[in-house]
């Protein structure tokens, strides 16, 4: 079955080996914000519902971004937990910025457990290759239809959008990732002008508080049994074994083990709660947009997290300008790009319905819940093959 479900390997004719890893050229820097259309509607959402402070948020993410790239050496995304993004929105009522904070020094202890104990590794272990195709091939359909709900409210500018990043898909002289964003930029300021005459460019060092004095015993059991827990099979199938699987895909001589990813989701996400973030993962989405758009090490994942370290602590003022001047349906594109590259790079190269049926039937699950898919992929792989 390995044979059957061989597939791509590691990007064509690009430099393999410790020099590829850290590396920051026009490639690494036109890729460093590819995944912007995971990031934004998440912080936008915990700022503007929630009323969680974007400097807290940025600086977590920002921290963790940096010392993922110079751990890794490959673009290893670090991303919103979706799940518990979705659920603190939808219970705005119940959720308060504390049990998201609360929900991060939880996830942190869980995932370093999890990883300090080997149980990640062996759970992985547990999880047929079939299965993981499917969650990364629905991952990635989901990426794309996301996409086009976002472009839905501005056709033109998507249309626009989309037919850059094409026409400058292999451009070294104009990336389409930076085409993109000044762009997007210059459309939503022509679009909004008040976001301009609004924002403030001014240096203004900020640090941030130390979020857990704020705690109260409610906020961690609500932390803890409304959004830690929903999260963590999703973690487990697309942030630990999906973005392993998808960088040792792409870059075998750098493998990421499933115990490694582990242990940095905990270690972020401790430091997140520390100073007020909100839950973070990696993601194989994520990997897939900074491969889309040229990424080939760690650099994307150090300069992306160097800016938005910048922005939190010396222009917090600009926060709100930049994440709400790039209109939804550029971001919607990048989405989609991403998701079709996910698409692409994993779907199975066989007819073998032994192989086809888990697969699909995961993927399909996995558009709706990327947990229940997981769990979904393993029953129906094993009826599967033990049957023949």
């Amino acid at each position: 079955m390995d044979e059957q479900l061989r597939h791509g390997g590691a990007l064509a004719g690009e430099e393999q080996g410790p020099r590829a890893g850290l590396r920051f050229d026009g490639r690494e820097w036109a890729a460093a914000f590819a995944d912007l259309g995971t990031f934004v509607p998440y912080v936008v959402a915990y700022v503007a519902v929630l009323g969680m402070d974007p400097v807290g948020i940025l600086l977590a993410f920002g921290a963790a971004l940096v010392c993922c790239g110079l751990a890794y050496r490959t673009p290893v995304p670090v991303q919103p937990m979706k799940a518990v993004g979705a659920l603190a929105v939808a219970q705005a009522g119940m959720v308060t910025a504390n049990a998201v904070v609360a929900a991060s020094l939880v996830s942190g202890a869980l995932w370093l457990l999890l990883g300090m104990s080997g149980l990640a590794t062996r759970l992985a272990r547990l999880v047929p290759r079939t299965a993981v195709l499917g969650v990364m091939l629905g991952l990635g359909l989901s990426f794309v239809l996301q996409g086009l709900r976002m472009m839905d409210g501005d056709w033109p500018a998507a249309l626009a959008a989309l037919a850059l990043a094409l026409l400058l898909r292999k451009s070294r002289l104009f990336p389409a990732m930076l085409v993109l964003l000044l762009g997007g930029l210059a459309y939503g300021v022509a679009r909004n002008p008040d976001l301009w005459r609004e924002a403030s460019f001014a240096f203004a060092l900020r640090l941030p508080a130390f979020a857990p004095g704020d705690l109260r015993w409610d906020d961690l059991v609500a932390g803890t049994l409304l959004l830690a827990l929903p999260q963590l099979p999703l973690t487990l199938g697309n942030a630990v074994i999906g973005t392993s699987e998808e960088n040792n895909r792409l870059f075998p001589d750098r493998p990421a083990s499933v115990k490694k990813l582990s242990l940095s989701t905990g270690l972020m996400n401790l430091f997140g709660g520390m100073v007020g973030g909100a839950p973070m993962c990696h993601g194989a989405g994520g990997m897939a947009a900074y491969a889309a758009f040229g990424a080939r090490g760690g650099g994307a994942p150090v300069i992306f997290g160097a800016v938005l370290l910048v922005l939190a602590l010396c222009f917090s003022g600009a926060i709100a300008f930049l994440l709400h001047a790039i209109p939804a349906a550029v971001l919607g594109v990048i989405l989609a790009l991403a998701g079709a590259r996910l698409v692409a790079g994993n779907a199975p190269r066989t007819r073998d319905w032994r192989v086809l049926v888990p697969v699909l039937v995961t993927a399909a699950v996995a558009l709706w819940n990327v947990g229940l898919a997981l769990l979904v992929g393993v029953g129906v792989h094993w009826v599967v093959w033990r049957r023949t």
